[in-house]
Formats: C-alpha cells, structure tokens, sequence
C-alpha cells in the first residue's frame, strides 16, 4: 500500500485520520502541523499520496506545500478543507478536494481516486459526495502528463463533470505503481 502524509492541525481529526488509514493497510508517515513540518516529513518519506487541510497551524495554507512538492509528479494530493474554494481557485497543485465533514469512507474512496490518477491519469465512479477533481490537475502516467479539463478560468471546471466520470477522464481499474 502506499505511504501518506497527513497535514492537518487538528490532531484529534489527524490522530482519527491516521487510525482509519492504518487500518486499511496503508503507511503513515508523519502528520505535519503546518508547512515546515509538513515539508520535512515529505522531504525525509517520500510519501505516495499527502493529505493536506488547507488551513494549516500558523497561519500556513496546505497549498503551500503542494506547491513546493509540484516537482514531484508522483505525488498524489488531496485536499481536505472545510471551504473549498480556496483550493478550486488560482494555481493550485493538486489532483482533487474533499469537503470536511466527510466519512471515513468518503476519505478512503478519494485516496483510491487520486491514487488511479497517478497511475493512469483517469478517474472512475464512484465519486464520494462533496468531492471535486481541481481544474489543471496534471496527471502522471508512466511517462506521459495528462491534463485535466478546458483551457481559460481555472475556476469554471465544473465538479459536475468530475463526479460523473465524463470529459477527459474514463475509466480504468486502478493499480499502484512500484516504487524505485
């Protein structure tokens, strides 16, 4: 299973959020607080997949560390944020958001989402309620960029779109790829 980091500064939901993924066979590799923390932990891992809440400790932003990351186009990112045009809007990186509060299987399912993204650029059904494939998401798969949606505002991508599967994502079973 692959390896997650987790920026959030809520440590009750990252301590519930760190138990479930456990559970469900993946590796944890640190929770962050804030950006630098977050930065480090990513920087010694190399984790798969990140979790990052948007607003973090400090005053930090999770896209922060997105950004930072973005050289990295095997890292699978999703956000997590109670309001989330902040992270619908601007040159955010990314692949998708999930809406707080969510489900523990709402959280799962969006993991599994991104995860296939990375593997295949594609994105199958079903999506969780409150979940949104963020405009300009670019898609590694082996060594070919896919990018996601329509040229102009990034903030007219419709989540509509997304949820159901049409445009320029099908669908494809999912498979992890092995880490070098």
């Amino acid at each position: 299973m692959p390896s997650i980091l987790i920026a959030e500064d809520d440590l009750l939901i990252a301590t519930m959020v760190e138990e479930l993924l456990v559970q469900h066979g993946y590796a944890v590799c640190g929770i962050g607080r804030n950006v630098t923390d977050s930065l480090a932990l990513a920087q010694r891992h190399h984790p798969d997949l990140a979790i990052l809440d948007v607003r973090l400790a400090d005053g930090d932003l999770g896209t922060e560390i997105a950004g930072k990351l973005a050289g990295n186009q095997r890292l699978g990112i999703l956000y997590v944020a109670g309001d989330t045009t902040s992270a619908m809007l601007g040159d955010v990186h990314g692949h998708a958001c999930l809406a707080k509060p969510y489900r523990p299987h709402e959280l799962l399912r969006s993991l599994e989402i991104v995860a296939e993204m990375i593997v295949t650029g594609e994105a199958s059904a079903p999506f969780p309620s409150r979940f949104w494939i963020l405009p300009w998401t670019t898609c590694a798969s082996a060594n070919t960029a896919k990018h996601r949606f329509r040229s102009g505002d990034p903030s007219s991508a419709d989540p509509v779109q997304a949820r159901t599967g049409s445009g320029a994502l099908g669908a494809r079973e999912p498979s992890w790829p092995k880490r070098t």
